[in-house]
């Protein structure tokens, strides 16, 4: 859907905002750009829908170089939303709403439903706000006018520049909310940038975290949190009080793959404690040695058990374990 190639942006010679960047946005997908101020994803956002131009490279959307499209066709096709709400205030709600719908030269009729659907979509009743001013409604609401003006037209892609982030935290959370739920239904291109993490969390499809220009990781929500690529994206998860996760390792990736068995008793087939298979979590594995004397381990892949780990043999491993890496130190 929306391609970027080797995209730089200069302000002044050898000073880039944007360094060699590289990235792929899919149709449908809610994109999240994240990082400190002065990491480029502003810069980044703008150049999709030309508001910055680019200096060196491609962007492309649906196959075709931006370049190549008319300024109009281009933007006409790509809603946006910005931090400042931006609405007109001698313009009545549905006359803001309404804007670019007028200039593709829509119809009354056409118009007229079209704002019944948005206000009504985002929890705001359809004929007691159309005809009111800007300055009637709630800055939160202002910005849900905000974002299904950028709808109205009905384009392929939506930008949003950290748009929440005037509001209130109460606002805030229930407009990241009503965003989710809008995006189920209409299913846009979200191109989305914060600097929040818990919002790019709850938001994301997936999150690009940027540094100085530069892209320092890609990846769903779930891959960030478990996998951090390196220390900066550690400490930027930790500043929004985001737990980093560990992926639980099973049984077999602990203990068989290093020469677990002089901790695993044979069993004696009369007696049949609980079994765990090996690909069981470790965590599951203490979980049950918390309540029981002993657990048979099933191996899954050869079919059969194997043995039975008491809570006695864990801890003798465990223990060597820290032997072990303690000699390595």
């Amino acid at each position: 859907m929306i391609k970027f190639e080797n995209v730089s942006k200069e302000y002044k010679e050898h000073n880039s905002v944007v360094s060699n960047l590289n990235l792929e946005i899919k149709a449908g997908e809610f994109f999240v750009l994240i990082g400190p101020s002065g990491s480029g994803k502003t810069t980044t956002l703008k150049m999709i829908n030309r508001l910055i131009s680019l200096t060196t490279g491609t962007i492309w959307i649906q196959g075709k170089r931006i370049s190549e499209y008319h300024l109009n066709e281009l933007r006409w096709n790509i809603g946006y939303v910005l931090q400042q709400i931006a609405l007109f205030p001698n313009m009545t709600i549905e006359e803001n709403i309404t804007i670019v719908p007028e200039m593709k030269k829509w119809s009354k009729v056409e118009m007229k439903e079209r704002v019944t659907e948005l206000l009504n979509s985002v929890g705001l009743d359809a004929e007691s706000y159309r005809n009111r001013k800007p300055d009637e409604l709630s800055g939160g609401e202002q910005q849900r006018v905000g974002v299904i003006r950028a709808l109205a037209a009905n384009p392929d892609i939506i930008l949003m520049d950290e748009p929440f982030s005037a509001l209130d935290p109460i606002s805030r959370k229930k407009l990241q909310e009503d965003v989710a739920e809008l995006q189920k239904k209409v299913k846009k291109t979200i191109v989305f940038v914060t600097h929040d993490m818990q919002e790019a969390l709850a938001l994301g499809d997936r999150i690009c975290i940027m540094r100085d220009g530069e892209i320092v990781q890609i990846g769903t929500p779930d891959e960030i949190c478990q996998s951090p690529k390196d220390d900066f994206v550690r400490e930027f998860l930790q500043s929004g009080h985001i737990s980093i996760e560990k992926e639980t390792q099973t049984i077999r990736e602990l203990l068989l793959t290093q020469q677990y068995e002089p901790y695993v008793q044979q069993f004696n087939t009369e007696h049949t404690p609980l079994y765990l298979t090996s690909e069981a979590s470790i965590d599951d594995l203490i979980l049950k040695l918390a309540d029981l004397p002993e657990v048979l381990i099933y191996d899954s892949q050869k079919g059969l058990i194997i043995g039975k780990i008491t809570s006695q043999n864990l801890v003798a491993f465990f223990a060597n374990e820290v032997k072990k890496a303690g000699n390595t130190l």
